[in-house]
């Protein structure tokens, strides 16, 4: 879905993975990270978390967008709790990710980023 649109797409087999292509990329490489709630090693509350954690700027501000299959408010707050920015429910809609993911750019793209 994302290719299509022209993105670019790296894809981590789990958290941990995830976490460690992030930490080991070049300082505001990832544009944003999409996060999958249920995935070996570490899910992706705890993911997001190390990922805010890594001290480096761009980890504080990378848009993070939850997907997952639960959907109820309390879902939603936790993935807002672990410090994701927004929350999409499986089976993902093309039209709403592309809109979200858009917007959450739109607002990254706001912040001061050397490149």
């Amino acid at each position: 879905l994302l290719a299509k649109k022209g993105f670019l797409v790296d894809v981590a087999s789990n958290g941990a993975e995830g976490v460690q292509r992030f930490d080991a990329s070049r300082q505001w490489y990832y544009d944003a990270v999409l996060m999958d709630i249920r995935m070996p090693v570490m899910d992706g509350f705890q993911s997001t978390q190390a990922i805010r954690r890594l001290d480096r700027e761009d980890a504080s501000i990378i848009p993070i967008l939850a997907i997952t299959a639960n959907a109820f408010d309390d879902d939603i707050q936790k993935s807002l709790d672990a410090g994701m920015n927004a929350h999409l429910a499986k089976p993902v809609n093309p039209i709403k990710l592309y809109e979200t993911l858009y917007s959450l750019l739109s607002m990254s793209a706001k912040e001061e980023k050397p490149r």
